[in-house]
């Protein structure tokens, strides 16, 4: 038997703070495959939100030269952390050396997008969404991101709201996709509208500063 199967098993049942400790806890005698500890810790710090150290373990599996899959796996998991934290650049690099390995799956694809948007440059943003919905048409992240790209830029939007309708069908008590299909519908000035689904929005992340911004812009318009 495998001796990490424990810590595997816990991952796989979620329950990520047992994990960790799991495999925080093997002695360095234990016989178990450094890099493999190291993969698991990554996805387990990842998982419970502590990107930095997250990043050090899987950092530590991208230059490790371990099985190609979970090399890709974790560089696109740096990626993610990098733009959550803010650090665009090394998101950015991550991402393109997927791209060199031809790893294109559609979260890849949009989380180019996201960059590109974090970055101003809506051409490209809308280029990756598009790529990522043509892998997989039911992506959740490029149906809500392209909708809301488009209603922001004033672009066809009439497939913004075919989008974000898609988005929150999928995802009816996402925070994000109800206030992308309010805005989208601020947008064709069907303020009524608007404000039902920012209102959702707000109830569920009612500390987010773009809803708030897009509710004050919804009660101003409805005056």
């Amino acid at each position: 038997m495998n001796i990490l199967q424990d810590g595997i098993n816990l991952y796989k049942q979620k329950a990520y703070s047992g994990a960790l400790a799991f495999f925080l806890s093997l002695p360095a005698n234990s016989g178990a495959d450094k890099i493999e500890i190291a993969y698991f810790l990554g996805l387990c710090y990842a998982k419970l939100e502590r990107y930095d150290d997250a990043l050090l373990y899987l950092e530590q599996v991208v230059t490790s030269g371990a099985q190609l899959e979970r090399v890709l796996q974790c560089r696109f998991l740096l990626a993610v952390i990098y733009a959550i934290s803010g650090r665009k650049r090394l998101a950015d690099f991550e991402l393109n050396k997927l791209l060199e390995t031809g790893y294109m799956t559609a979260s890849v694809y949009a989380a180019i997008a996201y960059i590109a948007w974090e970055q101003s440059d809506t051409e490209k943003c809308m280029k990756y969404y598009e790529s990522s919905l043509e892998e997989d048409p039911d992506n959740l992240t490029s149906l809500n991101g392209l909708g809301y790209v488009l209603a922001s830029n004033n672009k066809d939007l009439t497939r913004a709201l075919s989008l974000c309708k898609s988005a929150v069908k999928r995802a009816p008590d996402s925070a994000a996709c109800l206030d992308s299909l309010g805005y989208v519908y601020y947008k064709l000035g069907l303020y009524d509208d608007a404000k039902k689904y920012i209102e959702q929005a707000e109830q569920l992340d009612g500390q987010n500063v773009v809803i708030a911004e897009h509710m004050q812009l919804v009660q101003k318009a409805g005056r």
